[in-house]
């Protein structure tokens, strides 16, 4: 029996749907989005992983754990539910799998918990944090997560870590980075010179469970298909859409304009920020992502391209929210 948590979300639907495929009987936990994906071997189990009673009731019977609840923001009145989840959160897991005799547990983590040094030498696992200014607050939150599943390892746990970089998928276009699409779809104007790491929500799906079927233990994996600049990510939805590309460039003044815009209108409103301080910063920035470890780990795992990748998404997209 296996436990997925945070399986509602962009990653964890698709490792359930991909572990039902594959005929494993799966515990799925949600707190509060019901789920959309149905399967007979598939039970939902609604909870809270702040909840360490319940914690330990969900876990009898359990073999093995597949961690992926987590608050994926960058505004600044999400400190405290970042912290919680991500770090108390995962520290409860890291407990209720040591008590319960777990077998293994899967923790996703993010290559925003290696730590940012944009401009600079590729980043791999064994790059050390640097807790400095250029770290957002959902850095830092993933790295202290991260500390938890390492102090569960050095307690008896086998537990594998994997840091994922902007996963893409056909979520929900409103919110996370499935808004990249609608952003292309709407026609913004503007682009940034900024690179970053791609991958695909199915390329990680089964990375994952490659690693979990697998004798590894207690090791990191960066998950990351590209380094690729955001123009070209935008450029190629746009395009597969007949949308107009962006065209105008993003430069560091601008960008510190309309984040401190985008704070005001937040400040008499309800809705978040579009743009904070932090990513607009990191949308300026440079970082490379070394991924040849799990290559390495997994002879028999390849990427897809993310232009397969981005067409495939769109594709979904375009009939999940009727587009024409």
């Amino acid at each position: 029996m296996i436990l997925v948590t945070g399986a509602t979300g962009l990653l964890g639907t698709e490792l359930i749907k991909q572990l039902s495929a594959q005929n494993k009987t799966v515990k799925a936990l949600y707190r509060t989005t019901p789920p959309t994906y149905t399967h007979p071997i598939v039970q939902w189990v609604e909870g809270d992983i702040l909840d360490t009673v319940f914690l330990e009731e969900i876990l009898e019977g359990i073999d093995t754990v597949y961690h992926c609840a987590a608050v994926v923001s960058f505004s600044p009145k999400d400190i405290e539910i970042l912290y919680k989840i991500n770090v108390e959160g995962t520290a409860n897991i890291v407990n209720a799998c040591l008590s319960g005799g777990i077998k293994k547990l899967l923790h996703v983590s993010s290559v925003a918990s290696l730590g940012r040094m944009p401009n600079s030498a590729v980043i791999d696992e064994n790059t050390v944090w640097n807790s400095g200014d250029k770290n957002s607050e959902y850095a830092k939150s993933k790295h202290n997560g991260e500390m938890e599943v390492w102090r569960g390892i050095a307690e008896g746990l086998d537990a594998i870590i994997v840091n994922p970089s902007i996963i893409l998928g056909g979520g929900n276009w409103n919110a996370g980075s499935t808004k990249i699409f609608k952003t292309a779809y709407d026609e913004f104007a503007w682009y940034s010179t900024g690179i970053n790491g791609f991958v695909d929500v199915v390329d990680v799906a089964s990375a994952m469970i490659y690693l979990m079927d697998s004798e590894i233990k207690n090791q990191r994996f960066i998950v990351n298909a590209d380094n690729l600049e955001y123009k070209q990510i935008f450029y190629t939805i746009a395009t597969t859409w007949n949308k107009k590309p962006p065209y105008k460039k993003v430069t560091p003044f601008i960008a510190s304009i309309v984040w401190r815009l985008e704070k005001l209108k937040s400040m008499f409103g309800d809705k978040a920020p579009l743009i904070t301080k932090e990513t607009a910063t990191t949308a300026m920035e440079q970082y490379f992502y070394n991924n040849e470890k799990l290559l390495k780990a997994l002879p028999d795992f390849k990427y897809q391209s993310i232009d397969v990748t981005l067409g495939r998404i769109c594709n979904e997209l375009t009939m999940k929210y009727n587009l024409k």
